[in-house]
């Protein structure tokens, strides 16, 4: 019994062995195959497309005999009050020495082509009662982050034609949402129906081509393909202006936009 029971041990230690021998050496067709489909390297990812020749529109937008600003009035809220012991404005008309901020300047037509979206997303940002920016842009399909970063209720109110409208409350300090444009639209407007005076405005356009004036009225538009594009700048109360430009490789073009009261 002793002899039958160690032969027995032994049969079955070589045959564990010849399983595992068959497993590693990759004799088999179907242990080989898979062993050499985990350890092969990856397929290299295709090489990117070397970028075209580009070129750059800068100009300035001008505001003459222009009206200032005015002040904000938020006593309505205590927490907005409390945050700004300083007088703030509206933001709508910020024009300092003849040059007007808050343009959106962007490409009307001329384009060919399609432009995806960045990964990246814009950021929409409820604070001091204020959205910031007050005037900016989005790329259709691009992630739009709605903030609040107020210790007090704001509701966020879009006002799109084309796209589809949007309101929804955030209550609570560091609250976001997120959210998308399906179609381009100039201008998407944004409102808080908790405080009157806050409002915001973006642009949503189906490519990357656009700027926001600063406070002394430049602006830059880069990487245009060369071409003649037609270009508008939008103010939110003060309308819009139109030029034509013609941008070159490797080259810096101009366009200037002036603005007047109404009326």
């Amino acid at each position: 019994m002793v002899k039958n029971r160690s032969f027995v041990t032994l049969m079955l230690t070589l045959v564990a062995l010849a399983v595992v021998a068959t497993g590693c050496g990759g004799g088999g067709a179907g242990g080989g195959g898979e062993q050499k489909a985990e350890t092969a390297a990856p397929e290299p990812a295709p090489a990117a497309q070397p970028a075209g020749p580009t070129g750059t529109v800068t100009g300035t937008v001008s505001y003459t005999n222009g009206d200032p600003d005015t002040q904000i009035k938020m006593d309505a809220d205590p927490v907005c009050a409390s945050l700004h012991p300083e007088a703030i404005e509206t933001e709508t008309v910020i024009a300092e020495g003849g040059k007007l901020a808050n343009a959106f300047v962007y490409v009307k037509s001329g384009l060919t082509g399609s432009f995806s979206p960045p990964d990246s997303a814009q950021t929409l940002d409820q604070k001091g009662c204020r959205y910031f920016p007050h005037v900016s842009g989005i790329q259709v399909g691009q992630k739009l982050v709605i903030k609040n970063s107020d210790p007090t209720l704001h509701n966020v109110h879009a006002l799109p034609k084309n796209n589809q409208e949007f309101n929804q409350g955030q209550p609570f300090q560091n609250m976001e949402l997120e959210k998308t444009f399906d179609t381009a639209e100039v201008m998407v407007r944004f409102k808080c129906d908790v405080h009157p005076w806050m409002g915001a405005y973006m642009g949503v356009l189906d490519h990357p081509f656009f700027a926001v004036s600063a406070v002394d009225g430049s602006f830059t538009i880069d990487g245009l393909p060369p071409g003649e594009y037609a270009l508008e700048a939008w103010h939110e109360t003060l309308g819009s202006r139109s030029a034509t430009v013609t941008v070159a490789s490797d080259t810096v073009s101009a366009a200037s936009f002036e603005f007047a009261p109404a009326g």
